[in-house]
This record gives structure tokens, sequence and C-alpha cells, in this order.
């Protein structure tokens, strides 16, 4: 997302003030009627670089080339019915971070929803650019309300999955967050489709941490040394 660190933080502050205003006055979707979607395949996690003090390009999602994470909603033919997330940068955990004042929450611990819903905007940045390919084509009919439904479903199939604890004051925070005034011009910001694109170093060396998990043309870059095994790592992986 525009980079998604950055394109989080305004969600940070604003899960905070919901948190403190009773959460449910700045949300529209009902997170306890939300039904839970289902979740197939693995999420890894790969750190590859500080990334500066903004924290850009720090962490990314990597598809497992041989069990790829997929999310099946509630009702399969609604809008974004099957997502699979491929290859970007995610920060996984501004939203998190505030939700580990409740129950002890791991920053990582809805990683797999994060994933998701993180795919979506940058899916939805290359549609609104028009630089969109195939992998984005897939979520081109959901809307900026379907996303955050899609979130909570997600929440509620980690919950159902029982990899996540039942918590209904973070997740409902969390749903309210992301359908917010702030999110939806993050949802339709222009420009940030290249902003998103992982950049050789870091494909290298997703390909390096979890051998053919990106499809790549022509020789990959030499890996930098901040990015070689022992630098570039795993720092979540949950499998379903």
């Amino acid at each position: 997302m525009m980079s998604l660190s950055k394109a989080r933080k305004p969600l940070q502050l604003l899960a905070t003030m919901c948190m403190s205003l009773a959460i449910h006055g700045c949300a529209t979707i009902d997170y306890a009627q939300l039904k839970p979607g289902g979740f197939k395949g693995s999420v890894i996690v790969l750190w590859v670089a500080e990334g500066g003090s903004s924290g850009d390009g720090k962490f990314l999602f990597v598809p497992d080339p041989n069990d790829p994470l997929t999310f099946t909603r509630a009702d399969p033919s609604s809008p974004g019915g099957k997502i699979r997330p491929r290859l970007m940068y995610t920060d996984g955990g501004s939203i998190p971070r505030i939700a580990q004042v409740f129950n002890g929450l791991s920053p990582w611990g809805y990683a797999p929803a994060y994933m998701v819903h993180d795919w979506l905007f940058v899916a939805r940045h290359c549609l609104v650019d028009g630089a969109a390919d195939s992998r984005h084509e897939e979520t081109k009919d959901v809307a900026f309300e379907d996303s955050a439904a899609i979130l909570g479903e997600a929440i509620q199939g980690l919950v159902a999955a029982r990899k996540v604890k039942r918590n209904d004051v973070a997740a409902s925070a969390i749903t309210g967050a992301v359908e917010t005034q702030i999110a939806r011009s993050l949802w339709d910001k222009r420009g940030a489709c290249v902003e998103s694109q992982v950049r050789p170093e870091h494909v290298a060396a997703a390909n390096a941490a979890i051998p053919g998990s990106v499809a790549v043309r022509g020789r990959l870059p030499e890996i930098p040394a901040h990015a070689r095994a022992g630098s570039a790592r795993i720092v979540s992986k949950m499998t379903f």
C-alpha cells in the first residue's frame, strides 16, 4: 500500500481513537455478525532490510511456492470470493501493535488476515493507476466496503481455525479502523502502484530464503550484504 508502512500510520492513530471512544461509533460493519472465511496454505513474512527510519521495505510477504496462501470468503460468490496474495511489502503490524494491549496479542498474530487486506490495497492501487496485470485483476470487483468486511471475515477465520484467541474488542477495533474516510482516501490514492513494486534485491533475497517463491525473468541481481542469509530472515510463518 503506497508504501504500506507509511499508509498504515494514520490507521494506527485512528485505531487508538476508536478504542478510546467505544469503537463502534467508528464502524459501520458489525464484526460480530461476520461469518468466518477459510484459509489454506502458508504465510511467510520475511525481514529483508532496515529500510530507514520509516521502515519502508522492511518486511516482505513471500508466497510459499508449494503451499500458496489462499483466502476464501464466507460466501465465495461475494466480491473477492477467493484471494491469493502475491509478493509484496508489508508492515504487518501498525494496527496489530495497538492490539497488543489486549491479552498480549502478537504483532504478527493476525498476519494472514493482514496479508489478505494489504494485497487488496496493492491490487487496488495498480488498478487505479491503470498498471494492473492478471494478479491484480483477480480483485477488480472488490469495493472499499468489501475490503473491510473481508478483513473481518479473515479474522473470524483465524479464530475458527484456532490460530488466534477470540478477542472481539481488538478485532472490532481493527475492522473499524480500516473502513474510515482515511482508509478510503488510501484506497483511492493514485500513483501508489509503482511505490508498491518490490525492489530487485529484495526479490533476490526472497528467492534465496524461499527458493522458487518468485517467478523472475533473466538474472537476479547479487544480494547485497544486508539482505543475505542471516540478515534476511523469516519472522513469521503460519500454515493452515
